[in-house]
């Protein structure tokens, strides 16, 4: 739980409406007030192979915690894939961490039902939500080349909106 206290003091800090002129902004995000670099993980992917961290190094990372069983990610999902499919072949991946205890077969049938293609990731005992201090869902982490967070949401947003296309187009500069 090292991060919570980071995360604490990003909402604490926040940015103040008058501020509110950016993408990030508009998307609602809340933005650490100083550089923290993203915890490394590594969970089961659906097929049961490694899906580590480290292996998009280089890469904008859209970290995303979710559950078959929130209506809220189900609602987000399909924004998420519009965005991944725009910009994955531009050094940006999603990768989405299921909570779900009841294992691959249901985070899967739901993945297909929805069409997803971006990565996903399997934290069933919910070891990396609490690593990044996750209270609510959806939680995004939003992580830049370097692997420092960029901007958190917390909540469904529009992922397939002006905004958001903006704030990626931004960190992939």
């Amino acid at each position: 739980m090292r991060h919570a206290a980071w995360l604490v003091a990003a909402l604490v800090v926040g940015l103040p409406h008058a501020a509110r002129a950016d993408a990030f902004n508009d998307l609602d995000l809340l933005r650490p007030g100083r550089a923290v670099a993203a915890a490394d993980f590594t969970v089961p992917d659906l097929a049961g192979k490694p899906l580590r961290l480290r292996d998009f190094k280089g890469k904008v990372v859209f970290l995303n915690f979710w559950a078959t069983w929130c209506p809220p990610c189900k609602e987000e999902m399909p924004s998420m894939e519009r965005l991944y499919r725009r910009h994955k072949d531009r050094g940006f991946t999603i990768l989405a961490l299921s909570i779900d205890s009841g294992g691959a077969a249901p985070v899967g049938a739901f993945v297909k039902e929805l069409g997803l293609t971006f990565p996903i990731g399997l934290d069933s005992k919910t070891t990396v939500a609490n690593e990044y201090a996750v209270r609510g869902l959806p939680a995004t982490f939003l992580i830049d080349a370097k692997g420092v967070i960029a901007a958190i949401a917390i909540g469904p947003r529009d992922w397939d909106g002006k905004a958001a296309h903006a704030v990626i187009e931004a960190l992939l500069r």
